[in-house]
């Protein structure tokens, strides 16, 4: 194999598909990054086994050919090449990479192409499209409420429900639940996938904000889903198992309303936290107490102190005071964009419901937490 392409190219593919490669790998080869010549330029491939990400990058071909190179050793070394240089590339004898631009010249011992895990391509067909910038936005406000303990497997993914021109997004942990529906660019028949939350979360660094669609290809017969994302995709495993009914958790009414923005009350929250994370980190939410009747109270308390500030709000309904963990409320908050937010809860003990004035796509239900009296 020789070639040359350009280094803030290659940089950046290397970049994308070193992100699926372990660290800590069973196998030697799963420490690379699979080089191969494809279609004019040069394929990136990388793997964990559960995730696997290919990027094509633009080059020069003298010779086709393949072979595989440590990921974060090859990353390191082309980008502390010059920006902006042209880089070539050749596989000597015994799977040696030479790396050389100007007057720099690396050589990495690889293994043979042969050895790599064979990653499906997406194919020219998609089964349906989204929008990139709708559902990065979507991952972000979603994939975090997943569980990241393998205790219950089915709950470290996200539910995916394809249904006509919608797609809906889930994810719950035993204390939360995130849902989120939006547009798909063409309809496609109902069925239902679980993906692991962290390939999501790969995905979404790959995303652009831009209306440009990202493909879509369900492989359910492999268990696989790829997204293709410009000359980029990202292949994922499906997790098996029934994801929990979590439409029956949804609260479906509620006593106690209050409108409040955003940002003053992730602010009050993150204090109180400060606090809060030398005890239970357990923050109370007091909705019109009788000493702050139009505002909401936000509170900690510890042995190592207290704190305690007030957030105006347009309350309806019945008061009520309520406790969260402050971690779950902080990261509810801060992975939404809206302005303003609808809480409703129905009692101390019930769970508490958070939405964005401005999205009805979007609820996030969180458990409260329970003090003593």
């Amino acid at each position: 194999m020789k070639l040359s392409l350009m280094q803030e190219n290659l940089a950046r593919g290397l970049s994308l598909v070193s992100r699926a490669v372990s660290s800590r790998a069973t196998l030697p080869v799963l420490s690379n990054v699979l080089i191969k010549t494809q279609d004019g330029g040069l394929r990136l491939t990388g793997t964990n086994l559960e995730i696997g990400i290919s990027s094509w990058v633009p080059g020069k071909i003298e010779t086709d050919g393949a072979v595989t190179v440590p990921a974060r050793l090859i990353t390191d070394v082309v980008s502390g090449l010059p920006a902006g240089e042209r880089v070539d590339l050749e596989v000597e004898k015994d799977n040696t990479l030479l790396i050389r631009t100007g007057s720099y010249r690396t050589h990495l011992r690889g293994i043979e192409a042969e050895e790599f895990p064979v990653i499906p391509g997406a194919g020219d067909r998609p089964t349906t499209q989204v929008s990139q910038k709708a559902l990065r936005r979507a991952l972000a406000e979603v994939t975090f409420a997943a569980a990241a303990d393998e205790a219950r497997p089915i709950l470290t993914g996200v539910l995916t429900r394809f249904s006509g021109d919608v797609l809906t997004l889930a994810a719950a942990d035993n204390y939360r639940i995130a849902v989120k529906t939006l547009g798909l660019l063409q309809s496609v028949e109902e069925t239902s996938v679980v993906i692991p939350a962290r390939s999501y979360v790969e995905l979404m660094r790959i995303l652009g904000d831009t209306d440009e669609p990202a493909d879509v290809i369900l492989a359910q017969a492999k268990s696989q889903v790829i997204f293709r994302v410009d000359t980029t995709e990202v292949v994922s495993r499906l997790i098996d198992g029934q994801f929990p009914n979590y439409q029956s958790v949804l609260p479906t009414s509620h006593s106690t309303r209050a409108l409040v923005d955003r940002d003053e009350l992730l602010k009050a929250v993150r204090l109180s936290a400060l606090i809060a994370s030398s005890a239970a980190n357990v923050v109370r939410l007091g909705f019109g107490e009788e000493e702050h009747p139009g505002s909401l109270s936000v509170a900690a308390a510890a042995d190592i102190g207290d704190a305690e500030g007030q957030v105006e709000v347009q309350l309806e309904g019945d008061p009520v005071t309520i406790a969260f963990n402050a971690r779950y409320m902080v990261e509810a908050l801060q992975n939404m964009e809206a302005q303003q937010l609808a809480i409703e809860l129905s009692g101390p003990l019930a769970p508490g419901v958070l939405k964005p004035v401005d999205d009805p796509a979007y609820v996030h239900v969180i458990m409260p937490v329970r003090t003593p009296s």
